[in-house]
């Protein structure tokens, strides 16, 4: 039998939850007094904090209320703090390093607001044994989520300001502007900055150029889209290009610069680097920005050898960023073929010489789920083969059979005609590359698929099994 000693024998555990729940709404419900003192706290216990303007004390009260807020609904939903709650966190770290505020001050500034929260936390609590009861069971998660956010906003801190140290160095500036106008260092820091990033005039090693810009909104505290303000985006834009700087880790340093409203930066692959894995990784940190509010639209160039085809390779970055649609994305070169990129770059002329057969074959295709498309594309990937064809689509060869009949019978087109099967293969091309909502061909599209589906009133076909 355990000794051990709680309150809850006399109070009971559901009268301590009641407690515990009581005392966090009333938080809740007093938070911007509360940010109030806890910014009024720090200025007064921190100098560094004292010496800032206005506009710093008004930074540093937004992001008091932020965190109490997501403390709040960690502690009332009785589950641990994840990064997601404070993904804020990071590009407020970098503003306080560019500020020039130490990182010990910043991290005492944690200290302040956690040491406010608790008083209010026992002030609340009264003198009952349940109130007590409840105030230390709400110790043990305070202290897990003041730790695991200052650890967090440290690391964020540091990696901004190992950042900022390299990027504030003129020649990294420099060095980008020498390599887009086509020119190659030779001599003093600038040279040294080119070998640093794998850039050096005589290197054969595979290079890309990476373009991102932000995307024309950003999502808002609670989700919804705002305008990104100019200070805002320019936070933004630095976060992003620190991440971006620290993507490959193939033993060099890899540039990256924020260029008026864009972000460039010129990845060194290194000897058996493959640039798959570059792009995947460049998404990755896409989507991690997405959970810090930042959203990206990052284009990437074809792999270049050597620094000469630098200017050449830019252009093609800035081109495929036309391709992604207003909300981001990430439109890579390598990972597409030469006629995937010809339907890309197609216009509505393109797409009206598409017999309207086919288009209106398409669009039905695509309401019904895709099949007669994923046979095309099966049939052509297996060179004709219509076994292998079926066995790709893991159907019957006669299932396979029925559904090529029945595209040549809707479109007039055999798929075992070269002339014919290229025809097809384009038109479904130069469907797949309109952006969702900003083509208009897409409503002609649309309405196809609205009368293919008003015919199904007089019969739909089978495939036979």
């Amino acid at each position: 039998m355990s000794s051990g000693f709680s309150a809850e024998t006399f109070t009971g555990a559901e009268t301590v939850r009641a407690e515990r729940t009581r005392i966090l709404s009333e938080l809740l419900h007093d938070l911007n007094r509360l940010a109030d003192t806890a910014a009024r706290t720090m200025r007064a216990e921190i100098p560094a904090y004292a010496a800032q303007d206005d506009t710093f004390h008004a930074d540093v009260r937004d992001q008091v209320a932020r965190h109490y807020r997501s403390k709040l609904a960690v502690l009332l939903e009785d589950r641990t703090v994840t990064l997601d709650d404070i993904a804020f966190t990071r590009r407020a770290a970098m503003r306080r390093a560019r500020s020039g505020v130490a990182l010990a001050d910043y991290i005492n500034a944690f200290r302040v607001g956690q040491q406010v929260f608790w008083e209010s936390v026992v002030e609340r609590a009264g003198r009952t044994f349940a109130g007590h009861e409840a105030a230390l069971s709400l110790a043990t998660p305070l202290m897990r989520y003041c730790d695991f956010a200052s650890t967090h906003a440290a690391n964020a801190y540091m990696e901004f300001q190992q950042y900022a140290a390299a990027e504030a160095v003129r020649e990294s500036r420099d060095l980008l502007e020498t390599l887009l106008a086509g020119g190659a260092p030779t001599r003093g820091r600038q040279l040294a900055a080119a070998q640093a990033h794998g850039l050096g005039p005589d290197t054969r090693t595979p290079l890309l150029v990476v373009v991102a810009v932000l995307a024309p909104l950003l999502p808002g505290p609670r989700g919804e889209a705002v305008a990104a303000g100019p200070d805002r985006g320019a936070d933004a834009r630095h976060a992003a290009c620190a991440a971006i700087a620290r993507t490959w880790g193939n033993g060099t340093r890899t540039l990256s610069v924020v260029r008026q409203s864009e972000i460039v930066a010129i990845p060194a692959l290194g000897p058996g680097a493959a640039a798959g894995d570059l792009c995947d990784r460049l998404e990755a940190t896409r989507e991690s920005l997405l959970g810090e509010g930042i959203v990206l639209a990052v284009g990437i160039s074809t792999v270049i050898a050597g620094t000469a085809r630098i200017p050449q390779a830019y252009q093609e970055a800035r081109t495929v960023l036309e391709f992604l649609p207003e909300d981001g994305g990430v439109a890579a070169l390598p990972r597409i073929t030469a006629f995937q990129y010809l339907a890309l770059r197609a216009d509505d002329t393109a797409r009206h010489l598409v017999d309207p057969r086919i288009t209106s074959m398409l669009a039905e295709d695509r309401a019904r789920g895709g099949v007669l498309t994923a046979t095309i594309r099966a049939f052509a990937a297996a060179d004709l083969n219509l076994r292998d064809c079926a066995e790709r689509l893991q159907i019957h060869p006669n299932t396979a059979q029925y559904r090529l009949r029945r595209i040549r019978e809707r479109t007039g087109r055999s798929l075992r005609r070269i002339n014919d099967l290229l025809e097809l293969l384009v038109a479904i091309a130069l469907v797949d590359s309109l952006p969702p909502g900003t083509n208009p061909e897409r409503k002609r599209l649309a309405a196809a698929t609205d009368e293919s589906r008003a015919r199904q009133t007089y019969g739909r076909f089978h495939e036979p099994r």
